[in-house]
């Protein structure tokens, strides 16, 4: 097949690259040429803008005819809908790589049939990207490429994205952390439920969808098998061969504390009396979604973490000065 991706130099999209590498395909890049833009030299690249009034725009697409197009960086309905309708005599299927943050109500077990979140009132028009608006719009630019292309339009709605290249360290410090060694916070509930996925599993899924020509949303998480907060960590110091020691601490003496839930300590959401809920993906295995296990991506990661410089500014995780008053503040608490 003839792929056009749209992006592919951060993360997402060198795994794609390889997934669709590996099986032959042939691929053409476009994207702006600021991230990493020597990556894969032998690969056709385009330059251009998704914002269809800045600099070239879409213009270096104008000619190309592809079997598929992947959409790995939209995050404006204007955006995507610019690209799709330009696209749409040119290519067979659009790929959308959407987000379960579409999901209005993610505190129980919902599947692709759930309501998704509209956009407030207030927030109608707008261009900017927040935690407010970042499902929602992910929500509108769904809609713009299925209006473009329908019945040709993949949705891939992932939840936590992880491995090799995630320079968000909303999972990469866990591991590194782990594989220091010690006493350690550990926050919440030992039965708190993860969802991740690993982004080679990821690309693998959407290069299956292209070949298959699968239309329809899916959601694409994991582990396969339920995997709560207690277990991932224990899993963590088995596979690193490391020693930790694990002191589980109150959401609410860490929110007493001012520490920052999912960024400052990752994979941690404070419940606050709210059950807790999952992604359902039984529709995206029946259609040969397929997950590595968590260890190999534990192990994965930490390697290719260490292979970053040593002065690396991690974006997310607690400093060790901080874990260590919080964790003497708690044993005083607890004395």
């Amino acid at each position: 097949m003839k792929i056009l991706i749209l992006g592919g130099t951060r993360f997402l999209g060198p795994a794609l690259v390889e997934a669709a590498q590996a099986r032959g395909h042939e691929l053409t890049l476009f994207n702006r040429g600021r991230s990493n833009p020597g990556m894969f030299p032998q690969l056709e690249q385009l330059r251009g803008d998704r914002n269809p009034d800045e600099g070239e725009g879409l213009k270096a697409l104008a000619q190309g005819e592809w079997d598929a197009v992947v959409d790995t960086s939209g995050y404006l309905p204007q955006y995507v809908k610019a690209s799709a309708e330009m696209l749409e005599d040119q290519v067979k299927q659009y790929l959308f790589i959407s987000t379960l943050s579409v999901y209005a109500d993610r505190n129980t077990f919902y599947d692709e049939s759930a309501p998704v979140l509209p956009l407030a009132e207030d927030q109608v028009g707008t261009t900017r990207v927040s935690g407010a608006t970042y499902g929602p719009l992910k929500v509108l630019c769904e809609q713009a490429a299925e209006a473009a292309m329908p019945e040709r339009t993949t949705v891939l709605r992932p939840g936590l994205i992880v491995g090799a290249r995630d320079n968000s360290d909303r999972f990469t410090w866990w591991p590194e952390r782990i594989a220091r060694g010690g006493r350690t916070l550990a926050p919440g509930q030992p039965d708190y439920p993860i969802q991740v996925i690993d982004v080679r599993d990821l690309a693998e899924f959407a290069i299956l969808c292209l070949e298959d020509g699968h239309a329809g949303t899916y959601n694409v998480i994991g582990p396969r098998h339920n995997v709560t907060m207690q277990e991932f960590l224990h899993g963590c110091k088995v596979v690193l061969g490391s020693d930790n020691t694990f002191t589980w601490i109150e959401d609410s003496f860490l929110l007493a504390n001012q520490v920052g839930a999912y960024v400052e300590l990752p994979l941690w959401l404070p419940r606050e009396g709210q059950p807790y809920g999952r992604a359902l993906f039984a529709k995206g295995v029946e259609h040969g979604l397929t997950h590595r296990p968590l260890g190999q991506t534990i192990v994965d990661t930490y390697q290719w973490s260490q292979t970053r410089a040593a002065d690396h500014r991690w974006r997310g995780g607690l400093a060790a000065e901080k874990e260590a008053t919080l964790l003497a503040a708690w044993d005083k608490q607890g004395s």
